[in-house]
């Protein structure tokens, strides 16, 4: 008889409408690979969180209830916890909108098991086809972050997205999983360098696809006032937690302009009629600010350059 197949464990959470979940994450049967799919649901509304429990009882899913809404990072711990607990050699981190089919499920495991210090992404797509990461990077002098190919410059590093992320279980084990102080944003990146500094590698799968509903987890494609503030507050708050005091200031340096350009990011004729935004990038920025130049906390982890990346 042929040994059975590690047990992927596929972890989301969900927040608000579990009917995303049911549009996205459960168009395909990933029960067959065999995996348990773990829901986090971050308390939202009484009723969202009782239509959450119905789902993933009538679905056969994995539910943990977390007492409020703790964020994208401090959600995925718990769910990769419960992951662990059933026995999970692979974690697979998945949008509530994103979809992912058995074939591409079992090709992430199967890499993330040959090369057990490798974090691994698929390329993901817009439901139209559009690209919207086939690979990233960070520039360490100035912070600002772009698809691979569009930054230049010698201090590049390479980052993963959470929204659709594979690891072996004493990787992420070693890792100690996502900071949850970013609540929201920026968490991905923060796990990517930690991976590379700890020796480990970040790979991105282009002949593997995931489609991710891009936004529908937050209403306007995702540049929300929420997007604005904790995407400025956590660029500054990541210098804090791995640079040095003089690449921090430099980053804050540059923080209006990088707050500009978040707020730009869904079109000028949009964020003219939603000074929420530019509020929200702003109060985000002041946040960061404050985080990077509090005496009270030094917040260096140490710093390595070197990124190995295929």
């Amino acid at each position: 008889m042929a040994e059975a197949a590690p047990l992927l464990g596929v972890v989301v959470v969900s927040y608000g409408d579990p009917g995303l979940l049911e549009r996205h994450v459960l168009q395909h049967d990933l029960s067959a690979l065999p995996a348990v799919v773990v829901v986090v649901d971050n308390l939202s509304t009484a009723r969202a969180r009782r239509d959450a429990e119905e789902l993933c009882r009538r679905r056969g899913l994995e539910f943990v209830p977390l007492p409020s809404n703790e964020g994208f990072g401090a959600g995925a711990n718990a769910g990769a916890a419960r992951a662990l607990e059933l026995g999970c050699s692979v974690l697979l981190f998945l949008n509530p909108d994103a979809a992912l089919d058995a074939a591409t499920a079992a090709a992430l495991r199967d890499d993330v098991l040959a090369h057990p210090r490798r974090m691994v992404s698929p390329q993901v797509v817009h439901p139209d086809g559009r690209r919207w990461f086939s690979g990233a990077e960070l520039s360490l002098r100035n912070g600002w972050t772009r698809r691979t190919g569009v930054l230049a410059g010698p201090e590049l590093h390479p980052w993963l997205t959470g929204a659709c992320l594979a690891v072996h279980r004493d990787l992420w084990r070693e890792l100690g999983g996502f900071d949850g102080s970013y609540f929201l944003y920026w968490e991905d990146v923060d796990l990517s360098v930690r991976c590379v500094r700890l020796g480990g590698e970040l790979a991105v799968r282009q002949d593997l696809t995931v489609v991710h509903a891009v936004g529908g987890t937050q209403d306007g494609g995702g540049k929300s006032p929420l997007y604005g503030r904790y995407n400025c507050r956590n660029r500054l708050l990541f210098a804090r937690k791995n640079l040095s005091r003089r690449r921090r200031l430099r980053w804050l340096l540059v923080a209006p302009a990088y707050a500009g350009e978040v707020a730009l990011r869904g079109g000028l004729r949009r964020l003219l009629g939603r000074r929420r935004v530019v509020a929200a990038v702003l109060s985000g920025t002041l946040a960061g600010a404050l985080v990077v130049l509090d005496p009270r906390n030094p917040g260096d982890r140490g710093w390595s350059t070197t990124a190995r990346a295929r």
